[in-house]
Protein backbone atom coordinates (compact mmCIF):
# COMPACT_ATOMS: atom_id res chain seq x y z
CA UNK A 1 0.00 0.00 0.00
CA UNK A 2 1.35 3.41 -0.98
CA UNK A 3 1.54 5.96 1.81
CA UNK A 4 1.69 8.82 -0.68
CA UNK A 5 -0.93 9.33 -3.39
CA UNK A 6 -0.95 11.99 -6.07
CA UNK A 7 -4.38 13.44 -6.75
CA UNK A 8 -5.20 14.26 -10.37
CA UNK A 9 -7.89 16.93 -10.23
CA UNK A 10 -10.30 16.30 -13.12
CA UNK A 11 -13.00 18.77 -12.12
CA UNK A 12 -12.13 21.37 -14.78
CA UNK A 13 -12.57 18.76 -17.53
CA UNK A 14 -14.54 15.65 -16.54
CA UNK A 15 -16.30 17.52 -13.78
CA UNK A 16 -17.59 20.37 -15.92
CA UNK A 17 -18.19 18.61 -19.24
CA UNK A 18 -21.73 17.50 -18.39
CA UNK A 19 -22.82 20.74 -16.74
CA UNK A 20 -25.82 22.19 -18.59
CA UNK A 21 -24.71 25.80 -18.10
CA UNK A 22 -21.50 26.84 -19.85
CA UNK A 23 -19.06 28.18 -17.28
CA UNK A 24 -17.20 31.30 -18.48
CA UNK A 25 -13.48 30.92 -19.11
CA UNK A 26 -12.81 33.39 -16.28
CA UNK A 27 -14.57 31.07 -13.84
CA UNK A 28 -12.67 28.03 -15.13
CA UNK A 29 -9.36 29.84 -14.65
CA UNK A 30 -10.40 30.82 -11.11
CA UNK A 31 -11.41 27.20 -10.41
CA UNK A 32 -7.99 25.95 -11.50
CA UNK A 33 -6.11 28.63 -9.56
CA UNK A 34 -8.05 27.86 -6.37
CA UNK A 35 -7.31 24.13 -6.75
CA UNK A 36 -3.60 24.86 -7.15
CA UNK A 37 -3.64 27.14 -4.12
CA UNK A 38 -5.09 24.21 -2.15
CA UNK A 39 -2.10 22.06 -3.08
CA UNK A 40 -3.24 20.26 -6.25
CA UNK A 41 -0.26 19.80 -8.56
CA UNK A 42 -1.73 17.94 -11.53
CA UNK A 43 -4.97 18.87 -13.26
CA UNK A 44 -6.92 17.69 -16.28
CA UNK A 45 -8.13 21.00 -17.65
CA UNK A 46 -9.50 20.59 -21.17
CA UNK A 47 -10.63 18.23 -23.89
CA UNK A 48 -9.72 18.80 -27.53
CA UNK A 49 -13.02 17.55 -28.95
CA UNK A 50 -15.47 19.14 -31.35
CA UNK A 51 -17.43 21.83 -29.46
CA UNK A 52 -20.71 20.50 -30.82
CA UNK A 53 -20.08 17.22 -28.98
CA UNK A 54 -18.95 18.79 -25.71
CA UNK A 55 -19.86 22.52 -25.70
CA UNK A 56 -18.30 23.07 -22.26
CA UNK A 57 -14.86 22.39 -23.77
CA UNK A 58 -15.17 24.86 -26.67
CA UNK A 59 -12.73 27.28 -25.04
CA UNK A 60 -9.88 24.75 -24.63
CA UNK A 61 -7.20 26.82 -26.38
CA UNK A 62 -8.26 30.08 -24.73
CA UNK A 63 -8.27 28.43 -21.30
CA UNK A 64 -4.84 26.85 -21.74
CA UNK A 65 -3.40 30.20 -22.84
CA UNK A 66 -4.47 31.64 -19.48
CA UNK A 67 -3.31 28.80 -17.23
CA UNK A 68 -1.12 29.95 -14.35
CA UNK A 69 2.54 29.01 -14.61
CA UNK A 70 3.54 27.50 -11.27
CA UNK A 71 6.58 25.41 -10.37
CA UNK A 72 5.71 21.74 -10.02
CA UNK A 73 2.22 22.11 -11.51
CA UNK A 74 1.26 20.24 -14.68
CA UNK A 75 -1.83 20.27 -16.87
CA UNK A 76 -3.41 17.52 -18.97
CA UNK A 77 -5.42 17.92 -22.16
CA UNK A 78 -7.64 15.01 -23.23
CA UNK A 79 -7.58 14.03 -26.90
CA UNK A 80 -9.47 11.45 -28.95
CA UNK A 81 -7.66 11.48 -32.29
CA UNK A 82 -4.91 13.02 -34.42
CA UNK A 83 -6.91 16.23 -34.90
CA UNK A 84 -7.08 16.62 -31.15
CA UNK A 85 -3.32 16.19 -30.92
CA UNK A 86 -2.82 18.84 -33.61
CA UNK A 87 -4.82 21.26 -31.47
CA UNK A 88 -2.92 20.28 -28.33
CA UNK A 89 0.42 20.85 -30.03
CA UNK A 90 -0.65 24.40 -30.88
CA UNK A 91 -0.98 25.20 -27.15
CA UNK A 92 1.23 25.29 -24.07
CA UNK A 93 -0.20 22.04 -22.67
CA UNK A 94 2.53 19.77 -21.32
CA UNK A 95 0.70 16.46 -21.20
CA UNK A 96 -1.92 14.69 -23.26
CA UNK A 97 -4.18 11.87 -22.23
CA UNK A 98 -6.11 9.51 -24.46
CA UNK A 99 -8.94 7.12 -23.67
CA UNK A 100 -9.39 3.64 -25.09
CA UNK A 101 -12.74 2.13 -24.13
CA UNK A 102 -12.81 -1.54 -23.16
CA UNK A 103 -16.07 -2.14 -25.03
CA UNK A 104 -16.34 -1.58 -28.75
CA UNK A 105 -19.88 -0.19 -28.64
CA UNK A 106 -19.10 2.48 -26.06
CA UNK A 107 -15.88 3.37 -27.88
CA UNK A 108 -17.94 4.04 -31.02
CA UNK A 109 -20.44 6.12 -29.04
CA UNK A 110 -17.64 8.09 -27.39
CA UNK A 111 -15.11 8.39 -30.21
CA UNK A 112 -16.83 7.37 -33.42
CA UNK A 113 -14.51 4.41 -34.07
CA UNK A 114 -13.98 0.91 -32.70
CA UNK A 115 -11.57 0.01 -29.90
CA UNK A 116 -8.98 -1.49 -32.27
CA UNK A 117 -8.96 1.73 -34.29
CA UNK A 118 -8.47 3.78 -31.13
CA UNK A 119 -5.51 1.62 -30.12
CA UNK A 120 -3.93 2.14 -33.53
CA UNK A 121 -4.52 5.89 -33.22
CA UNK A 122 -3.05 5.87 -29.71
CA UNK A 123 0.20 4.32 -30.93
CA UNK A 124 0.61 7.06 -33.53
CA UNK A 125 -0.48 9.82 -31.17
CA UNK A 126 1.86 8.69 -28.39
CA UNK A 127 4.81 8.68 -30.77
CA UNK A 128 4.06 12.16 -32.11
CA UNK A 129 3.41 13.58 -28.66
CA UNK A 130 6.64 12.16 -27.26
CA UNK A 131 8.61 13.44 -30.24
CA UNK A 132 7.23 16.90 -29.50
CA UNK A 133 8.23 16.75 -25.85
CA UNK A 134 4.81 16.03 -24.37
CA UNK A 135 4.10 13.54 -21.63
CA UNK A 136 1.60 11.00 -22.98
CA UNK A 137 -0.70 8.80 -20.92
CA UNK A 138 -3.53 6.44 -21.79
CA UNK A 139 -6.56 5.25 -19.86
CA UNK A 140 -8.66 2.13 -20.40
CA UNK A 141 -12.18 3.26 -19.63
CA UNK A 142 -15.29 1.23 -18.79
CA UNK A 143 -12.84 -1.35 -17.46
CA UNK A 144 -15.46 -2.92 -15.18
CA UNK A 145 -18.65 -2.53 -17.18
CA UNK A 146 -20.25 -0.93 -20.22
CA UNK A 147 -23.65 0.80 -20.40
CA UNK A 148 -24.30 -0.91 -23.74
CA UNK A 149 -22.59 -4.33 -23.54
CA UNK A 150 -22.75 -5.07 -19.80
CA UNK A 151 -19.95 -6.76 -17.88
CA UNK A 152 -16.36 -6.37 -19.08
CA UNK A 153 -14.15 -9.38 -18.42
CA UNK A 154 -10.81 -8.75 -16.68
CA UNK A 155 -9.06 -10.71 -19.42
CA UNK A 156 -10.26 -8.13 -21.93
CA UNK A 157 -8.75 -5.27 -19.91
CA UNK A 158 -5.45 -7.10 -19.43
CA UNK A 159 -5.20 -7.73 -23.18
CA UNK A 160 -5.87 -4.07 -23.91
CA UNK A 161 -3.26 -3.08 -21.33
CA UNK A 162 -0.67 -5.22 -23.11
CA UNK A 163 -1.45 -3.47 -26.38
CA UNK A 164 -1.51 0.15 -25.21
CA UNK A 165 1.69 -0.03 -23.13
CA UNK A 166 3.62 -0.97 -26.27
CA UNK A 167 3.55 2.77 -27.05
CA UNK A 168 5.41 3.45 -23.77
CA UNK A 169 2.96 5.73 -21.96
CA UNK A 170 4.13 7.63 -18.89
CA UNK A 171 1.37 5.84 -16.96
CA UNK A 172 -1.60 3.57 -17.49
CA UNK A 173 -5.04 4.49 -16.22
CA UNK A 174 -7.90 2.15 -15.34
CA UNK A 175 -11.33 3.77 -15.24
CA UNK A 176 -14.71 2.71 -13.90
CA UNK A 177 -16.43 5.21 -16.15
CA UNK A 178 -20.01 4.37 -15.19
CA UNK A 179 -19.51 3.47 -11.53
CA UNK A 180 -20.30 -0.23 -11.48
CA UNK A 181 -17.19 -1.67 -9.79
CA UNK A 182 -16.89 -2.92 -6.22
CA UNK A 183 -13.65 -3.15 -4.19
CA UNK A 184 -13.05 -6.87 -4.74
CA UNK A 185 -13.15 -6.32 -8.50
CA UNK A 186 -10.72 -3.40 -8.21
CA UNK A 187 -8.27 -5.51 -6.22
CA UNK A 188 -8.46 -8.41 -8.65
CA UNK A 189 -8.22 -6.34 -11.83
CA UNK A 190 -5.33 -4.17 -10.65
CA UNK A 191 -3.46 -7.29 -9.57
CA UNK A 192 -3.91 -8.80 -13.03
CA UNK A 193 -2.95 -5.58 -14.80
CA UNK A 194 0.13 -5.17 -12.61
CA UNK A 195 1.42 -8.53 -13.86
CA UNK A 196 1.74 -7.12 -17.39
CA UNK A 197 2.64 -3.50 -16.58
CA UNK A 198 5.32 -4.37 -13.98
CA UNK A 199 6.79 -1.01 -12.84
CA UNK A 200 4.66 1.32 -14.96
CA UNK A 201 2.81 3.80 -12.70
CA UNK A 202 -0.91 3.09 -12.42
CA UNK A 203 -3.71 5.64 -12.16
CA UNK A 204 -7.35 4.98 -11.32
CA UNK A 205 -10.50 6.90 -12.15
CA UNK A 206 -13.74 6.10 -10.32
CA UNK A 207 -17.30 7.36 -10.48
CA UNK A 208 -19.64 7.28 -7.54
CA UNK A 209 -22.75 6.32 -9.52
CA UNK A 210 -23.63 3.43 -7.20
CA UNK A 211 -21.97 4.85 -4.08
CA UNK A 212 -18.93 2.56 -4.21
CA UNK A 213 -16.43 5.10 -5.54
CA UNK A 214 -14.56 5.84 -2.31
CA UNK A 215 -14.43 2.18 -1.31
CA UNK A 216 -12.98 1.43 -4.74
CA UNK A 217 -10.40 4.18 -4.30
CA UNK A 218 -9.32 2.66 -0.99
CA UNK A 219 -8.97 -0.73 -2.68
CA UNK A 220 -6.84 0.89 -5.39
CA UNK A 221 -4.57 2.48 -2.79
CA UNK A 222 -4.12 -0.86 -1.08
CA UNK A 223 -3.33 -2.39 -4.48
CA UNK A 224 -0.48 0.08 -4.91
CA UNK A 225 -1.72 2.68 -7.41
CA UNK A 226 0.22 5.92 -7.65
CA UNK A 227 -2.45 8.36 -8.89
CA UNK A 228 -6.16 8.80 -8.18
CA UNK A 229 -8.48 11.01 -10.21
CA UNK A 230 -11.03 13.05 -8.31
CA UNK A 231 -13.25 16.05 -8.88
CA UNK A 232 -13.70 18.90 -6.42
CA UNK A 233 -17.25 18.77 -5.13
CA UNK A 234 -17.84 15.42 -6.86
CA UNK A 235 -19.20 17.02 -10.02
CA UNK A 236 -19.00 15.22 -13.34
CA UNK A 237 -20.22 12.48 -15.59
CA UNK A 238 -20.05 11.47 -19.21
CA UNK A 239 -22.46 12.86 -21.83
CA UNK A 240 -22.13 9.63 -23.83
CA UNK A 241 -22.95 7.18 -21.02
CA UNK A 242 -26.52 6.99 -19.69
CA UNK A 243 -26.81 7.73 -15.94
CA UNK A 244 -23.04 8.13 -15.45
CA UNK A 245 -22.98 10.51 -12.51
CA UNK A 246 -20.20 12.30 -10.70
CA UNK A 247 -16.57 11.52 -10.12
CA UNK A 248 -15.46 10.69 -6.60
CA UNK A 249 -15.20 14.00 -4.72
CA UNK A 250 -11.71 15.30 -4.06
CA UNK A 251 -13.00 16.55 -0.70
CA UNK A 252 -14.29 13.19 0.52
CA UNK A 253 -11.31 11.31 -0.92
CA UNK A 254 -8.88 13.57 0.94
CA UNK A 255 -10.73 13.03 4.21
CA UNK A 256 -10.52 9.26 3.80
CA UNK A 257 -6.85 9.28 2.79
CA UNK A 258 -5.75 11.69 5.52
CA UNK A 259 -7.41 9.68 8.26
CA UNK A 260 -5.87 6.52 6.79
CA UNK A 261 -2.38 7.96 7.09
CA UNK A 262 -1.89 8.60 3.36
CA UNK A 263 -0.17 11.83 2.37
CA UNK A 264 -1.40 13.86 -0.61
CA UNK A 265 0.09 17.30 -0.01
CA UNK A 266 -3.36 18.85 -0.51
CA UNK A 267 -5.25 20.94 2.06
CA UNK A 268 -8.67 19.45 2.75
CA UNK A 269 -9.83 22.67 4.39
CA UNK A 270 -8.99 24.69 1.29
CA UNK A 271 -10.59 22.13 -1.04
CA UNK A 272 -13.84 22.41 0.94
CA UNK A 273 -13.66 26.17 0.42
CA UNK A 274 -13.26 25.63 -3.32
CA UNK A 275 -16.31 23.33 -3.34
CA UNK A 276 -18.41 25.96 -1.63
CA UNK A 277 -17.20 28.57 -4.11
CA UNK A 278 -18.06 26.16 -6.95
CA UNK A 279 -21.60 25.82 -5.59
CA UNK A 280 -22.04 29.56 -5.99
CA UNK A 281 -20.74 29.39 -9.56
CA UNK A 282 -22.99 26.47 -10.54
CA UNK A 283 -26.01 27.71 -8.60
CA UNK A 284 -26.58 24.39 -6.85
CA UNK A 285 -25.19 22.14 -4.15
CA UNK A 286 -22.36 19.79 -5.12
CA UNK A 287 -22.57 16.04 -4.34
CA UNK A 288 -19.55 15.96 -1.99
CA UNK A 289 -20.31 15.34 1.69
CA UNK A 290 -17.46 17.28 3.30
CA UNK A 291 -18.74 20.75 2.29
CA UNK A 292 -21.93 19.83 4.17
CA UNK A 293 -20.45 18.00 7.15
CA UNK A 294 -17.32 20.12 7.58
CA UNK A 295 -13.94 19.18 8.98
CA UNK A 296 -13.45 16.67 11.77
CA UNK A 297 -12.37 17.29 14.42
CA UNK A 298 -14.18 20.57 13.94
CA UNK A 299 -12.09 23.69 14.48
CA UNK A 300 -15.17 25.10 16.23
CA UNK A 301 -15.49 22.25 18.72
CA UNK A 302 -15.66 23.42 22.30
Amino acid sequence: MNKQINIVEVGPRDGLQSEPEILPTDSKVAFIEKAIDAGIRRLEVASFVHPKRVPQMADAEALIERLPQRDGVSFIGLIMNERGLDRALSTRIGEIGMVVVASDTYNRKNQGVGTDESIAAWRSIAKRAQENGLRANVMISSAFGCPYEGEVKPERVVELAKQVIEAEPAELGIADSIGVAVPAQVTDLLGAVREVTVDLPLRCHFHNTRNTGLANAQAAVEAGVHFLDASIGGIGGCPFAPAATGNIPTDDLLYMLERSGVDTGVSLEKIIEVSRWLESELGRAVPAMLPKAGMFPSTQAG
